[in-house]
């Protein structure tokens, strides 16, 4: 079976999310809006990542990892952890790693996500 590309944008340089080998791999994703509270643009990345994730044929209950990017971690971290925590099916915790990174587009955080495909 060849790796599935889902690319809704038409983007010519990546895909949104790939499907291979059971596992569903979401880019990064960044809020439209980094005019709003960080606990508000993380609500509306979770949902982009929700719908990604459906697309794919998978959902958040069955996250393995996240990576997030922050411009400024020890300002935005709590707030984002908040939304995060609340957004997660209880009982089903990815590994995750949040860093320091300069981001494009006056960004504050970048998530990417991978999830496991229903057997």
């Amino acid at each position: 079976m060849d790796p599935q590309y889902i690319n809704p944008k038409n983007l010519k340089h990546r895909s949104d999310v790939t499907v291979w080998n059971g596992v569903a791999y979401v880019a990064g994703i960044v809020p439209s809006d980094n005019t709003l509270s960080i606990a508000e643009q993380t609500s509306q990345a979770l949902a982009v990542i929700d719908g990604y994730l459906a697309a794919a044929g998978t959902d958040k209950s069955r996250l393995l990892t996240a990576l997030i990017h922050m411009t400024d971690v020890e300002r935005d971290v709590a707030a984002f952890n908040d939304a995060w925590t609340a957004w997660l099916t209880p009982g089903r915790l990815p590994i995750r790693t949040c860093i320091g990174a300069p981001l494009q587009q006056g960004a504050f955080f970048e998530i990417t996500v991978t999830a496991a495909m229903p057997s």
